[in-house]
């Protein structure tokens, strides 16, 4: 019997707030789709036209030192793809970019590596999903609210009938009780 082969797993994807979005960065995003950060980035730049600002933008000097200040020893992975250099001196030389949703899946479809056009194939798969998942919401929205009209209707017919049977339900009245003995009645 041959051993089993163990599962690719796919890299971990860092995800950042930054400008009240949460991103990943461009080294991130580039392993996730099995690409060198620099391809992703050329492909980006060849490819600007379908890159507008809300899908991907550059970091800045501030963003950076705020992101390596709050890196813990947990993202050990976060703090190499930031670190800036010197140029001849290795590491990065240009400041990272950031991608949102449309961004990274804008970035699966110029790129050509099969991780790439996999996770394309996933997010389409996964919007028409949701898509169908929305519909049938909305079928059993609309159903619940008929069963809601139903019930207030049977409710407010039940409460008048409760309303009505309210008063055989009360305890009769008490008779006065009749006087044992000689009793004088008063005049």
């Amino acid at each position: 019997m041959k051993p089993k082969k163990p599962m690719e797993s796919t890299p971990k994807l860092g995800i950042l707030a930054l400008r009240n979005q949460r991103v990943p960065l461009d080294a991130d995003l580039a392993r996730l789709y099995g690409v060198e950060t620099r391809a992703l980035n050329q492909a980006v730049k060849r490819n600007l036209d379908r890159f507008p600002a809300e899908f991907v933008f550059q970091l800045t000097d501030d963003e950076i030192l705020s992101i390596s200040q709050t890196v813990t020893s947990k993202s050990a992975a976060l703090t190499s793809q930031i670190v800036m250099s010197k140029p001849g001196r290795g590491g990065r030389r240009h400041l990272p970019y950031a991608f949102t949703e449309y961004g990274a899946l804008q970035a699966a479809n110029v790129l050509n590596s099969p991780q790439a056009v996999q996770m394309s194939l996933y997010v389409i798969r996964a919007f028409v999903k949701m898509r169908e998942e929305l519909t049938a919401n909305v079928t059993i929205l609309k159903r619940l609210a008929e069963i809601d009209k139903s019930i207030f209707l049977h409710d407010s017919a039940l409460r008048d009938i409760y309303q009505k049977l309210l008063p055989l339900l009360a305890p009769p009245p008490e008779l006065p009780k009749r006087r044992i003995g000689f009793n004088r009645d008063p005049e």
